[in-house]
């Protein structure tokens, strides 16, 4: 007897009027401008200027998009170039397929010609926008449950998934694998907030951590799925792809670790100028205030017809001379 489940969508698509808006590419927006701007607050609190992480993932998503699309299609070519397939379905990103590790590859492809553009530092940058790509596939997760795709194996349990029948699925209660995995990548966004704040991570290492923290959270939830997928020694294709990027994303933060320590002081180098700049010329403006303002004084108190004008006019000088050699020594 079901006595507790999480339902399915009857449809994956939302009607906004007369657009229709599929939920899988609803979530994927969502998460992207959750991305954009988290990462933007936390690239202007490291010392950058606002606008320069939106600028950058102009060219980053569509790079992501594309590798994410890349990834599905070369590690499930069956799904679409086996016979009877049709091979135009590899472009139908909107009916589900997006393979993270192709997202994220091409995606930094993308970030490092925007960062290239900007004269910033790849690292930095990564650093930056790290848990808020955590947080984006959070959200991009659910588009699975609006596509009812990529669930676990059967279970009775009270969080199960409901998933109705169709020519390629069996009805049922599943592993809500989805829901797994959006709360996992909640999770290591926070654990990345929170080592950065406490070790104070940089030159990538934020990043790398993020990239490990994901791997093993992916490894044990792929192990779950039932989904068709490429099977090496026993494990499916993505569990070999976890490791694998785990075990680079460990070696970097040691390495970065060592050779790199500490963090950036300075993540955009023009922005960085510009405010020296400004700085200067406001401390070159308040010192010369003070000086004017005794000119002015001294030719309003000019000494007119007698020595006592004249004495006491050169004593109003001084003293205003001294009041501003003592504001300047001030600012």
């Amino acid at each position: 007897m079901e006595l507790a489940y999480i339902p399915s969508p009857s449809t994956g698509v939302i009607n906004l009027g007369p657009i229709p808006l599929r939920g899988y590419a609803f979530c994927i927006i969502i998460g992207v401008f959750v991305a954009v701007w988290y990462g933007n607050r936390r690239w202007i609190a490291r010392g950058g200027t606002a606008g320069t992480v939106a600028d950058i993932a102009v060219w980053a998503v569509p790079f992501g998009l594309v590798g994410g699309r890349l990834y599905h299609v070369i590690t499930d070519y069956q799904l679409y170039f086996s016979e009877g397939e049709n091979w135009v379905d590899a472009f139908k990103i909107w009916e589900g397929g997006l393979g993270i590790w192709g997202a994220i590859a091409l995606g930094a492809v993308g970030a490092w010609i925007g960062c290239r553009r900007r004269g910033i530092p790849l690292p930095a940058y990564a650093d930056a926008i790290a848990p808020g790509i955590a947080f984006a596939q959070a959200i991009g997760r659910w588009g699975n449950w609006f596509n009812q795709e990529l669930y676990g194996k059967p279970t009775d349990l009270p969080w199960a998934l409901k998933i109705t029948e169709s020519a390629n699925r069996e009805a049922g209660l599943y592993h809500p694998t989805f829901l797994y995995e959006s709360l996992w990548c909640v999770g290591v966004a926070f654990l990345v907030i929170w080592a950065d704040r406490r070790f104070k991570l940089g030159h990538g290492r934020a990043f790398a951590l993020y990239v490990a923290a994901y791997c093993v959270g992916r490894a044990w939830i792929e192990y779950m799925r039932v989904d068709e997928a490429h099977h090496i020694l026993g494990l499916r294709l993505n569990v070999w792809t976890a490791i694998g990027v785990f075990v680079l994303a460990v070696v970097y933060m040691v390495v970065s670790a060592r050779i790199r320590p500490g963090r950036e002081e300075v993540v955009e180098p023009k922005a960085a100028k510009a405010a020296a700049d400004k700085a200067a010329g406001t401390t070159a403006d308040d010192e010369d205030a003070p000086a004017d303002d005794a000119a002015a004084d001294a030719v309003a108190d000019a000494p007119t017809d007698t020595g006592k004008d004249a004495a006491d006019s050169d004593g109003d000088v001084e003293h205003g001379a001294g009041n501003g050699a003592g504001s300047a020594a001030k600012s």
